[in-house]
């Protein structure tokens, strides 16, 4: 690790002196991509965050949101809190811990609010699946997602799984997670008090994760997988478990005055931006600190990136209370210093070794000021398409096949509140304490913003919305992972610009806030950057928990409501049979659209809801056979069966006619035909008949399984 010369200068100017060994360490990893979002931050100004929901924006551990009282009988408010995280880097050199370690860092952000995790949901990006390297990867990171998720007993309900030849050198993991709590229980990452005591709380701390902060700020090296691997953190979730049970009493008690887990650049990280975010300063002594291993240096102990602890402000006279809540659990427990008025100062065997001002060290990093190169569409060279064939190779391609074999490993239930599991378009979860139903979808589609970043990333905000509409939920707020390559080239950062600037218009439309995220800069490897990948999670609030299921009933009309557009761009078709084109355009008025879909969704007469995205009409309507139902439908030509303008979708109704009343004005109702009862899709496409029946689909759409099983 070294402190390049530039920030060394302004770190000399404001001490009056050379940084410390340690203190440059600190101002490396605080004031790197990963910490201080040095090229991203002054695009972020784009995003709306505010809202009447909204009780906490962005700048904390996780966004907290208001949940609308559908019940009437809750006697306070109930919030959810809302946090998302990349483990991309680790997850390359160690896949399983790589994903785990994420895991754990986002449900401990969730446990910095007060909050109790409810709910994971796991976006997931790789290289060619015929790639023997994207096999290994995938099944190390669903293994570490799937160990620890189940072992602290936080359901994985959600997420998505893509597959692109430019993720070959540098995967994706974004983990999402979702908490609940009550007015009460909230607490922040900001210090109340001079004169509180810090104290830290969990496992004893080690070497893993050194320099994982500046890790994460730099391309992938090709040694990366045995270099870098140091760098990367080992979880245990058993004491993760403890952490989230002993964080419930510490609250119950009131006992905490503000709180931050230990994540990016360790303890340094946390305690730093905790009292700079208060406006005091901190004094440490770094011995205090229960370690693991023998012989540590303050260097380490202030940067190592150990797993499950958690850095506490209390007032003085609750620390016993504290320690013996922490002793109950079996966690260790250390008082390392207190809150001040004065710098942020750390001492090891009786020797400053830090002494900076707080606000300088969290927040004082220059930003960045690049180059952008905006970037353009394709032009169209549109291939002739065999429909049969192509309905075979789009339904059947990795992109749009199913990913049971992902979620199988995962416990979805956990908790009771699962009330619509994995596999459809957003999960669902019961929230009883508001008699309100909590929908959740996750995701983007690289293949989208490959083809047309700013388009392609309004998109997927849009199609995460309809995700959470096709199930009767409004939505109701988002967070964001914003992944890209190197911003220093110039037609990287021209990409990720674009994603930023389209991900924020689509939401501001929907009136979505966006309360929150992260930013993961730097995937770039030998094997090129990846393409900018706008991870969006959101949640919607509905009355109640039932919502349709995406499956067909067989008994009702089926329609397509919203309008599509004739362009092939970015879909799933093209990168089966080639070619290329412009991308779709998207509704106007976004926001009616997706509304009038959710009161669609949850009319009685409807029977069916799944939305239209990747792999367009074919697979939406293959993904609603079963064995019991089909459906016999018919479409103008393999453009309209192929192309992927979200904001579209199935609905299959006993009452065709209210339907296209209620989005008369809002968008096109077309017929596609009727839902049958033999397990079959009979599909004509300008002359040509399609009979695939449910046995069929199945084996076609289960080449995961078949391939890793």
């Amino acid at each position: 690790m070294s402190l390049p010369d530039s920030d060394r200068e302004l770190v000399t100017a404001e001490l009056g002196r050379d940084p410390t060994p340690t203190e440059a360490a600190l101002f490396e990893n605080l004031w790197s991509e990963h910490c201080a979002y040095r090229s991203s931050r002054p695009l972020l100004s784009a995003f709306s965050s505010e809202g009447e929901q909204v009780v906490v924006g962005p700048g904390d551990d996780a966004a907290v949101v208001r949940l609308p009282d559908n019940d009437g009988t809750s006697d306070s408010e109930t919030y959810v809190t809302m946090g998302i995280e990349s483990h991309n880097h680790p997850s390359y050199v160690d896949p399983y811990d790589g994903a785990a370690t994420g895991v754990g860092g986002i449900v401990r952000d969730t446990l910095s609010m007060g909050a109790y995790p409810i709910a994971l949901a796991d976006s997931l990006y790789f290289g060619g699946f015929d790639r023997e390297h994207t096999r290994y990867l995938l099944d190390g990171v669903v293994e570490g997602i799937a160990d620890y998720g189940n072992a602290i007993g936080v359901p994985t309900v959600g997420g998505s799984v893509e597959f692109h030849d430019d993720y070959e050198g540098n995967p994706l993991v974004n983990v999402a997670c979702v908490g609940l709590l009550d007015e009460e229980r909230l607490v922040t990452a900001e210090a109340q008090e001079a004169g509180n005591k810090l104290v830290l709380v969990g496992n004893a701390t080690g070497r893993d994760g050194l320099g994982g902060a500046s890790f994460a700020s730099e391309d992938l090296a090709e040694d990366a997988e045995t270099e870098d691997r140091p760098a990367v953190q080992v979880g245990d979730p058993y004491s993760e478990k403890l952490l989230i049970e002993a964080n419930e009493d510490l609250i119950d008690a009131g006992l905490i005055q503000s709180a931050r887990d230990l994540g990016a650049a360790g303890l340094g990280g946390a305690s730093s931006e905790l009292v700079a975010k208060g406006g005091f300063g901190a004094r440490i002594e770094l011995d205090r600190v229960h370690q693991r291993e023998p012989n540590m240096n303050p260097l380490e102990i202030v940067l190592a990136e150990s797993q499950e602890r958690m850095c506490y402000e209390v007032r003085a006279e609750d620390v016993d209370a504290v320690a013996e809540i922490a002793e109950r659990y079996d966690l260790g427990c250390s008082v390392i210093g207190e809150v001040t008025e004065g710098n942020y100062v750390c001492t090891f065997s009786g020797e400053t070794v830090v002494d900076v001002p707080p606000e300088f060290l969290a927040d004082g990093a220059p930003m960045n000021d690049l180059d952008a190169v905006e970037p353009t569409q394709p032009e169209p060279d549109r291939p002739d398409v065999d429909v049969e064939s192509a309905f075979e190779a789009v339904v059947s391609a990795p992109n749009t096949a199913s990913k049971r074999w992902v979620y199988r490993q995962y416990d979805h239930e956990v908790g009771a509140r699962t009330a619509l599991l994995p596999g459809d378009d957003a999960a669902v979860l019961a929230v009883r304490e508001a008699g309100t139903g909590l929908a959740i979808s996750a995701g983007a589609v690289p293949a989208w913003t490959d083809c047309a970043p700013y388009d392609g990333a309004r998109a997927v905000a849009l199609e995460n919305a309809t995700n959470l509409a096709a199930k009767g939920a409004t939505p109701l707020a988002a967070v964001d992972c914003l992944n890209g390559g190197n911003p220093e080239k110039p037609d990287v950062y021209g990409g990720f610009k674009a994603i930023v600037d389209g991900l924020a218009d689509m939401c501001r439309d929907l009136s979505v806030p966006v309360v929150g995220g992260n930013v993961s800069l730097y995937n770039d490897s030998v094997e090129g950057p990846i393409p900018p990948t706008p991870t969006l999670a959101m949640v919607g609030a509905k009355d109640g928990y039932d919502a349709p299921p995406a499956a067909f009933d067989g008994e009702g009309t089926v329609l397509l409501v919203g309008e599509g557009s004739d362009a092939l761009g970015g879909s799933e078709l093209l990168a089966q049979v080639g070619g290329s084109d412009r991308f779709p355009t998207l509704p106007e008025d976004a926001g009616n659209v997706v509304a009038t879909l959710a009161d669609v969704a949850d009319a009685d007469s409807t029977l069916a809801v799944h939305d239209v995205s990747s792999g367009g009409l074919a697979v939406a309507l293959a993904e609603m056979v079963t064995a019991e139902a089909g459906a016999d439908v018919a479409v103008d030509d393999a453009v309209a069966l192929f192309e992927e303008t979200p904001g579209r979708a199935v609905v299959e109704t006993t009452d065709p006619a209210a339907v296209a009343a209620a989005f008369d004005g809002v968008a096109p109702v077309t017929t596609l035909g009727e839902a049958t009862a033999d397990g079959t899709l009979s599909l004509s496409v300008d002359g040509t008949n399609l009979a695939v029946d449910a046995e069929t689909i199945a084996s076609l759409r289960d080449v995961l399984a078949a391939e890793l099983d």
